[in-house]
This record gives C-alpha cells, structure tokens and sequence, in this order.
C-alpha cells in the first residue's frame, strides 16, 4: 500500500472530518474501516478530461510499452472508465470514434442482418457491445466490440447483469486507418479460436468484404467480394447482400 494512503476507522473519520478531507485534498487517499474491514476509499477529485488522460495514459502504457494486465486487472480499469475499450493478448487498447462512412456502412448492415434474421432465434448487435472471447487453449480471455455480430445463443448466456457471455456466430469489423492489422491478425485468431462460425472484414477504403468461414477452429473457407458481388454467407443459409448495398451512403 502507497505510503500517501490511510488507512483509519469509521470513528477515527468521523471525530477528524475537516483533517481527512485536507489530507485527501493534499493528493492523498484514505481507506475508511468499519468492523475491522476496508469499506470507503476516498481520493482526489479528478474531472472527467483528467481522468480521460489518466486512464488512457495507462491504457497506452500497456499497450505501447509491451506491458500486460491481468483480466481481473483490465476488468477493474474497464469499470471505472467510460472510454471504448478492449483487452487483446493481455493488453488495453482504447478504442477510437468511428468516422460517418463507418457509421454508414454498420447501419446498412444491421438492416439487412435484421431483416434476414426475421423470425429466428438469432440476433444482430452492434458496437459498442462487449464480447468475451474464451480461446481454445488459452486461459485469459479476449474482451472485444465487434462492429457488429450475430448470436444464436442468447437463452442460456446473458448473466445477472444482463451482459452476453456466449460466443458470437458471426463477427463483423469494419476497418480503420489505426484498426486494420489488429482486425485482420490479431482478432481474425481471436474469432477462430474461441469458436465463432464466421467472421467478416469490412475494408471501406477499397470497398470489399473478406469473408472467412470458421471450422475445428481453422480457417475452412476465404473469399473477396468486389463492388457488382453478392455476398453469400459461410454459415447462415440464404443470407446474401449485395455488395455495393453495403457501401451505399
């Protein structure tokens, strides 16, 4: 423990209010204790750009500089940020705002997956939207926001809290300038080792979709589609998009 922090009972705050709450002031912590057992903590007041920079210094920390975090650790970070972001291979990375041709492209795609799914037991989410994403043979897993999914197994793995703990059937990533070799490597083997049927990369810059079809959590299948394509789906019977209905704005 920091030797800034204090660690005093609920008496002790209570008799010494105005001395606590200038001791905090002075960029220190105090742990209050009731029953012999650490109940409070309080800190510093940050504001919200304060504590934008200070998560996100950490958060590149970890991921610039070759350092990992625990999934515990990256869940407690995660809790206590509002910002975007995911935990790949053990490391943070913050999540940037999409661009309107992004925000385009996810809408045109939810409609038609919406539509296809009519009826069916599957569902379309889109970002932001936390996966988590349990590797075969790994024991920490990935925390990721597809762009967009499908998951046919929502009866059994939606939690307490209402958070989705299944495996998604389908991903989608539409691609960025500054997401694009973690899209296509790093959560291309995310998505094939931890069982999802179907991946889709989305790449608006030269306007085509990779499409990889998963199977014994090895690619089975890979196939381009250029504008004047129609998608036809790896897995999902029937679900086929024009191509260039996709990149429609």
């Amino acid at each position: 423990m920091s030797d800034t922090t204090k660690v005093i009972s609920a008496t002790e705050f209570k008799s010494n209010l105005g001395k606590y709450l200038d001791y905090v002031i002075d960029d220190h912590e105090v742990i209050i204790t009731k029953n012999g057992q650490k109940a409070v903590r309080i800190t510093p007041y940050i504001t919200e750009i304060e504590r934008y920079f200070t998560v996100k210094e950490h958060a590149l920390d970890y991921q610039y500089g070759g350092k990992k975090v625990s999934y515990e650790e990256f869940m407690e970070i995660y809790e206590k940020s509002e910002l975007r972001m995911e935990y790949i291979n053990g490391e943070i990375v913050l999540l940037a705002s999409p661009n309107t041709f992004h925000q385009d492209i996810s809408g045109n795609l939810f409609i038609q997956l919406r539509t296809y799914l009519k009826d069916r037991k599957c569902k379309v989410f889109y970002a932001p939207f936390d996966v988590h994403f349990h590797k075969k043979d790994f024991k920490t897993p990935d925390v990721m926001q597809p762009d967009l999914l499908i998951a046919c197994d929502l009866e059994n793995t939606v939690n307490e809290k209402g958070r989705y703990m299944g495996t998604p059937t389908l991903c989608i990533e539409i691609l960025s300038k500054s997401t694009r070799s973690k899209d296509m490597v790093d959560k291309l083997n995310t998505f094939m080792l931890s069982g999802v049927r179907e991946f889709w990369i989305v790449d608006p810059k030269k306007q085509l979709v990779l499409v990889y079809g998963f199977k014994d959590f090895e690619v089975d299948e890979y196939t381009v589609y250029k504008l004047g394509d129609t998608i036809i789906s790896y897995f999902f019977d029937g679900l086929e998009i024009a191509v260039k209905e996709i990149f429609e704005v």
